[in-house]
């Protein structure tokens, strides 16, 4: 059975996670959080962790998140 959840960050519904083979892929339902838009992730939090980081102007954690999906995909 898939799961899906919703992100929010601030009040701001910032996209759904649906569960797949892969982890769990974001869509995007706000354009601020667009960069994230088909990216999978290891879990549901990581996922609200990333859309958190780039609402919050941390491109630092941002950074993080994207040098783990990098690392994963290699």
């Amino acid at each position: 059975m898939p799961k899906a959840y919703i992100i929010e960050v601030h009040d701001r519904a910032a996209g759904i996670v649906a569960g797949n083979e892969r982890g769990f892929t974001f869509f995007s339902s706000d354009r601020a959080f667009d960069r994230l838009d088909g990216r999978d992730f290891s879990s549901a939090r990581e996922a609200e962790r990333a859309a958190r980081a780039m609402l919050g102007g941390n491109q630092r954690a941002f950074a993080a998140v994207n040098r783990r999906r990098d690392v994963a995909e290699a």
